[in-house]
C-alpha cells in the first residue's frame, strides 16, 4: 500500500516537472529581458507633440474690412490673411504727402533767400543779424523737410499694415476675427501652425544619467496604436521644467521638500511626417529611447 502511495506521489511528481520546467525557463527568461530592457532603455508617458506657432497681430487698429481665411485652413507664405479698413490711413497719407510738399517748398524758398542774403551781406548791404536769421529759417526749413518724410514713411507704414499676409506657410487655428468687427493694434487675432513637429520628452531627473544628443527613440503616439515612428534625441534643456515655470518654487524659505523634477528633452522625427497620419500639438507621445 505504501509503495503504491509513493508511486503515484512519483508520478504525479514527474508530470509536475514536466509543466513547471518550461514554465520556470519562460519566467526566468522574460525576467532575464526585462532587466536587461530596463537597463538599456528609458521611456515616459509625459512626452507631447510640440512644434512653431506664429500669433498674428495687427500693428494698427481699425475694423476688419475683409478676411481671406478659414479655421484650420492651408497658407503659404506672404498670403493674405485680412485687411483692415485702411481709408483713416489714406486720409493721412495724403496729408503727409501735402505736408512733404510744402516743407520742400519753404525749403526751396529759404534757400534763395540764403544766397541772396550772402550777396548782400558780402556787399555790405545787410547787417549780420540779417543774414544769421535767413540761415536759421534756412536750417528751420530743412529740419521741417526732415520731420514731414519721417511722417510720410510713418503714414506708408500704416497703410501697408492695413494688409495682413501669412509670414510662413502652415495651418490657420484659432481665428477670432469677423468682417466688421474693430480690432485694436497687438490684438490676437489667429494662429498659424508651422509643420515642423518634434517631441518634448519630460524625463525624471533619475532617468538622465545616460541620456545624450544623438541617441535613437522609438515613438508611440496614442492617436495611432501600432504605429511606430522613428526618431533621435536632439537636445537637453538646460535646467528642470520648474525652473523656467511661471512661479518656480523657492527653496529657501525653510519649507523645502525634495521632489523629483523633470528635465524636457527634445526629440526630433527621422523620417517625413506621413499626411495620413497628421500630428496636432500637445497629443500624447510615449518615447522609448535607446541608451547606448
Amino acid at each position: 500500500m505504501v509503495k503504491k502511495v509513493f508511486k503515484k506521489i512519483n508520478e504525479i511528481h514527474q508530470k509536475f516537472w514536466k509543466v513547471a520546467a518550461p514554465v520556470t525557463v519562460v519566467v526566468v527568461l522574460l525576467s532575464a529581458y526585462g532587466l536587461w530592457y530596463v537597463g538599456t532603455h528609458e521611456t515616459t508617458d509625459d512626452a507631447y507633440i510640440e512644434g512653431d506657432v506664429i500669433v498674428i497681430s495687427p500693428k494698427v487698429s481699425g475694423h476688419v474690412d475683409k478676411v481671406y481665411i478659414k479655421d484650420n485652413m492651408q497658407v503659404k507664405a506672404k498670403d493674405p490673411l485680412c485687411d483692415i479698413d485702411g481709408r483713416d490711413y489714406q486720409v493721412r497719407l495724403n496729408l503727409a504727402k501735402a505736408e512733404l510738399s510744402a516743407a520742400s517748398s519753404e525749403l526751396g524758398q529759404a534757400g534763395q533767400d540764403a544766397k541772396r542774403y550772402q550777396k548782400l551781406l558780402d556787399t555790405k548791404d545787410i547787417s549780420q543779424q540779417q543774414y544769421d536769421k535767413a540761415l536759421l529759417r534756412w536750417h528751420t526749413a530743412q529740419a521741417q523737410v526732415e520731420a514731414a518724410q519721417a511722417r510720410l514713411s510713418q503714414a506708408q507704414l500704416n497703410v501697408s499694415y492695413t494688409k495682413i499676409g501669412a509670414p510662413a506657410s502652415g495651418v490657420i487655428t484659432r481665428k477670432s476675427i469677423e468682417p466688421g468687427v474693430f480690432v485694436q493694434e497687438g490684438q490676437v487675432l489667429l494662429a498659424i501652425v508651422l509643420p515642423e513637429r518634434w517631441v518634448i520628452a519630460n524625463l525624471k531627473e533619475t532617468q538622465m544619467t545616460h541620456i545624450r544628443p544623438g541617441l535613437k527613440v522609438s515613438i508611440h503616439i496614442d492617436a495611432y496604436p501600432g504605429v511606430v515612428f522613428h526618431g533621435h534625441v536632439d537636445s537637453l534643456q538646460q535646467g528642470t521644467g520648474s525652473r523656467f515655470s511661471l512661479l518656480p518654487s523657492e527653496n529657501a524659505t525653510g519649507n523645502f521638500i525634495k521632489v523629483v523634477q523633470r528635465v524636457p528633452v527634445k526629440i526630433v522625427f527621422d523620417d517625413p511626417i506621413d499626411v495620413q497620419e497628421p500630428l496636432a500639438l500637445g497629443m500624447s507621445v510615449v518615447p522609448t529611447i535607446e541608451l547606448k
